[in-house]
C-alpha cells in the first residue's frame, strides 16, 4: 500500500461569496499528493486556505471548481467518509463521560457492532495509553490525557485516513512529546495522517512530507529532507579528531591522512524555511500590486 496515493487534487478552487460582500479565493488552483502511511504536513499562516482545504477533503464544503480524491473516491464519498477520522482543534467530549463509555458512544454512531466496540474500545485505550484512567470522567482529565482520548475517539471506526488539526496545541513538553509519539505509532500501523498545525518543530519531528500555503496557493510540497537541505553548503564529520588536527583540517584536509570523512549538507529548521517562503510570497503579492 505505501506509496499510493491516498489524497489528489487537481486544480481544487474554492470562492467564497455571500450577499453584497466581496468574493473571497480561498483556494486557489490547488495541485497536491498525499502518500499512502505517511504524516503529511500541511501548513499555512492564518487565512492561508488550510481549514477550508481540510472541509473540501472531508466534503463537507464543495469546490467552486476543481475537484479532489480522496481514497480512491470523489471527496465526500460516503464509503470513503466511512475510512476517515477527524480530529478538530477543540473536541467537543461529554465530559461526564468515561473513557470507555465516551468510546462506546461513538462506536454506536458509526453502527459498529457491540462485541467489535469493546475490542476497539480496549485497543484504543491501551494504544493511547489511558488504561490506568478508563474509567475517570473525562472532566477529570488534563488536556494531554482529553487529546488522547480525543485521538482515539477518531480512530474509533478504523480509519485509513486521519486529519488531526493541531493536535498538540496548549499541550506541555510532555504532553507535546506523547501526542507526537502517538502520531508516530499511528504511521507504524499503516494509518496516513494529515497534520495541520503551527507549531512547526512538531511537524519536523513527525511529518514525511509538507505543503505550504499562502494566501490559498500552494508554494512548496515536498519531504522535508529535501526541502530542508542547504545544498549550497557542505559540512565535514571526521572521527576523533584532536585540537591539532582540526587545525591542519582547515589548512589542508587531504594531507590529513583520515580515511573516515563524511561530507554532507546542513540542514535549515522548517520554521526558517517556512518564513523564508511566505516572505517571498508576500513580496511577491506587493510587487504585482504595484
Amino acid at each position: 500500500m505505501n506509496g499510493e496515493t491516498v489524497i489528489q487534487t487537481f486544480d481544487l478552487t474554492k470562492v467564497y461569496s455571500g450577499f453584497m460582500k466581496p468574493e473571497v479565493l480561498a483556494v486557489d488552483r490547488l495541485n497536491m499528493q498525499v502518500r499512502c502511511g505517511e504524516v503529511f504536513g500541511l501548513l499555512g499562516p492564518n487565512g492561508s486556505g488550510k481549514t477550508t482545504t481540510t472541509k473540501l477533503l472531508r466534503g463537507l464544503i464543495f469546490p467552486t471548481r476543481g475537484r479532489a480524491e480522496v481514497l480512491g473516491s470523489p471527496a465526500g464519498d460516503i464509503a470513503a467518509k466511512e475510512k476517515i477520522g477527524f480530529l478538530p482543534e477543540e473536541s467537543y467530549l461529554y465530559r461526564f463521560l468515561n473513557a470507555e463509555e465516551t468510546l462506546d458512544f461513538y462506536g454506536k454512531i458509526f453502527g459498529i457492532p457491540r462485541r467489535v466496540r469493546r475490542r476497539r474500545t480496549d485497543e484504543l485505550i491501551e494504544l493511547v495509553g489511558l488504561q490506568s484512567a478508563r474509567k475517570r470522567a473525562l472532566r477529570g482529565y488534563s488536556k494531554g490525557m482529553s487529546r488522547r482520548i480525543g485521538i482515539a475517539q477518531a480512530l474509533i471506526n478504523d480509519p485509513e485516513l486521519i486529519f488531526l488539526d493541531e493536535p498538540t496545541s496548549g499541550l506541555d513538553p510532555i504532553g507535546r512529546r506523547e501526542v507526537k509519539e502517538l502520531i508516530l505509532r499511528l504511521k507504524g500501523l499503516g494509518k496516513t495522517v494529515m497534520l495541520c498545525t503551527h507549531l512547526l518543530p512538531d511537524v519536523q519531528d513527525v511529518c514525511d512530507r509538507v505543503a505550504i500555503l499562502h494566501n490559498g496557493r500552494l508554494c512548496e510540497e515536498g519531504a522535508l529532507d529535501d526541502l530542508l537541505v542547504l545544498k549550497n553548503k557542505t559540512q565535514l564529520t571526521v572521527d576523533d579528531l584532536t585540537e591539532k588536527e582540526q587545525e591542519q583540517l582547515k589548512k589542508f584536509l587531504a594531507g590529513m591522512g583520515h580515511d573516515k570523512v563524511t561530507m554532507t549538507h546542513p540542514y535549515d529548521t522548517l520554521s526558517s524555511l517556512f518564513m523564508r517562503i511566505i516572505e517571498t510570497e508576500r513580496q511577491g503579492e506587493h510587487v504585482r500590486e504595484q
